[in-house]
């Protein structure tokens, strides 16, 4: 009898889970050992039970193979009772309900199994509709590759908020978390550690607290690289253009992409600069001290510029330096403008001659100003003259 008695103990185990301590199983097992009272005409009955994980769980279990004494049938009913102590228990997959109690089972939305857009996920990931609450722009995000899938895994309260935090510590505005994780939405994988170290390297470079804040706002790229990454870059410009150390910090922190992006656009300018336009050293160092982005322009671009000023309106290399502003504007701006003060025999750029007009005045100047202060004429005639062009 009690190899049975056993037999159906642990198939109610099993189906009770871990509600049934072992200790009431021992007990179930020894008292299906004991005789039977005697005088009992059957001394045995079949019975069948099921269990619900509801407020009835004793119902009828599944047949059982073996006869049972009545009275492990009563231990048994007991022992099935003590799932009864907790009626809020997860109903199992293998678990079989009736109709009306699989009516009020409330089945939470899943996320689309795939989609082309992040749009879709929006209403249903709390990570990213927190983070188009910041104004992140995610349809950037979506062109790039796994970037999607990736936000769609990180955890808003650990992963996101955690880094939120932490750029508003270090003085980053509210209004610029969202420009930050639209270009470098991978700055949210970082580890804490990290990024307090890399801050604490740009702080013992002396940048104070709001230009650490500012440069991370405009280079959002800056925190995702390796202080001896930000280390070498900062030693490359300090001894490529025989820069002082505060001359060092100077440029970086007014275009702190130099220390973000490839260092070969920046190694060809320099190039550029002294070979093909003929600047000196220290001439190039003073225009990279007055124009940073010099290090990081297209080289058409700057090549076509210096082409303009210098083989066209024959401006000499010294006032280029002296006014290096002037290869940081629009090739067009300073085409139209100079032909028109041609045309008016106005183009005089000697500051050793009269009526001399400074490069700097030439291209800062609004169109109303520069007509009626530089070229003396219309503004009607200029926009004109720019039509024939």
């Amino acid at each position: 009898m009690a190899p049975g008695c056993l037999l159906l103990c642990l198939r109610c185990r099993n189906l009770l889970g871990s509600r049934i301590s072992t200790q009431h199983l021992s007990l179930l097992v020894q008292s299906c050992a004991a005789p039977l009272p005697s005088g009992n005409p059957t001394g045995t009955r079949r019975i069948q039970m099921c269990y619900y994980s509801s407020a009835k769980h004793l119902e009828v279990l599944t047949s059982a193979t073996d006869f049972v004494s009545n009275k492990s049938c009563v231990l048994l009913r007991i022992l099935i009772s003590f799932s009864d102590l907790d009626d809020n228990v997860e109903l199992s997959a293998l678990e079989e309900i009736d109709d009306e109690e699989a009516v009020r089972i409330s089945v939470p939305t899943a996320l689309p199994p795939s989609s082309t857009s992040l749009k879709d996920y929006v209403d249903k990931s709390e990570t990213l509709s927190k983070l188009v609450q910041l104004g992140v722009n995610l349809w950037k995000l979506e062109q790039r590759p796994n970037v999607g899938s990736m936000l769609l895994r990180l955890d808003y309260e650990t992963d996101v908020a955690t880094k939120l935090l932490f750029l508003k510590d270090i003085g980053v505005e509210d209004s610029c978390l969202g420009y930050i994780i639209s270009r470098n939405p991978f700055i949210l994988t970082q580890s804490l550690e990290n990024l307090n170290t890399r801050v604490n390297y740009l702080k013992s470079k002396k940048f104070s607290q709001d230009t650490v804040a500012s440069m991370v706002s405009r280079a959002p790229y800056l925190l995702s690289f390796s202080v001896k990454r930000l280390d070498n870059r900062m030693a490359f410009y300090q001894q490529q253009l025989n820069l002082s150390v505060a001359n060092t910090r100077n440029v970086v922190s007014r275009l702190p992409r130099l220390l973000c992006g490839s260092l070969e656009p920046v190694k060809e300018n320099l190039k550029v600069c002294e070979i093909e336009l003929g600047f000196k050293k220290n001439e190039i160092q003073h225009i990279v001290l007055a124009v940073p982005k010099v290090l990081t322009a297209n080289k058409k671009k700057l090549i076509q510029i210096f082409d303009f000023l210098h083989n066209t309106m024959k401006v000499p290399h010294h006032l280029i330096v002296k006014f290096p502003q002037v290869l940081n504007t629009k090739y067009l701006r300073v085409k139209e403008r100079h032909l028109f003060l041609e045309y008016l025999e106005k183009a005089q750029y000697d500051p050793t001659q009269p009526n001399y007009i400074a490069l700097d005045s030439l291209i800062s100047l609004p169109d109303e100003t520069f007509c009626s202060e530089l070229a003396s004429a219309k503004l009607e005639d200029f926009c004109l003259f720019q039509k024939t062009l």
